[in-house]
């Protein structure tokens, strides 16, 4: 093989290279907007009646997942601090977000993991704040249409919030449509 015909077959083999690797990345990226398409949507689950929902005196707000209720808090300056709440109950378990967003601060967002009886929801808290994880133990009831929620108090031992046990359900949170993240 002379040297014209080498520099040939290796610019052939290195094309053919290149093309190899940019199918497998525009393959990756499309798999990525499908799946991430496909987390977005809704999708028909009518026919799904395992779920049961809290009772209300009005409907649920329309939300992305037919089965969860939404509930938003505003406070501060303005009402520009926001927590924001979506539940999904199944049976006596209960699952879902809660992102509280404080204006020009850090904010926390996590999942909701508990249990549901005589509508008084436990639940725990997993939340990333500042790039760490944390966990807090939560109560929640429903009343009037609203989700109610015991306050949180520092622990001076452990440095850490809890919820403040012998206080009432003095948090208020409105039924929203959506969960603001």
């Amino acid at each position: 093989m002379d040297y014209h015909s080498e520099v040939i077959h290796y610019l052939k083999t290195f094309t053919a290279y290149k093309c190899h690797i940019i199918m497998k990345n525009i393959c990756l990226i499309l798999a990525i907007v499908l799946i991430a398409t496909a987390c977005n949507s809704a999708g028909d689950k009518s026919g799904d009646t395992s779920l049961d929902t809290l009772t209300v005196s009005t409907a649920p707000p329309r939300t992305t997942n037919p089965h969860a209720l939404c509930f938003l808090r505003t406070e501060g300056n303005n009402n520009q601090d926001t927590t924001s709440i979506e539940l999904v109950i199944k049976g006596d378990k209960v699952t879902g977000l809660m992102n509280w967003m404080p204006y020009e601060k850090d904010s926390r967002k996590g999942k909701l993991n508990g249990t549901i009886k005589n509508d008084t929801i436990n639940a725990v808290w997993s939340f990333m704040q500042e790039g760490m994880t944390d966990t807090i133990g939560l109560k929640f009831t429903v009343l009037n249409n609203q989700l109610m929620q015991k306050p949180l108090k520092l622990n001076t031992t452990t440095g850490r919030q809890q919820t403040d046990d012998s206080a009432g359900y003095t948090l208020a949170y409105q039924t929203s449509d959506k969960i603001y993240k």
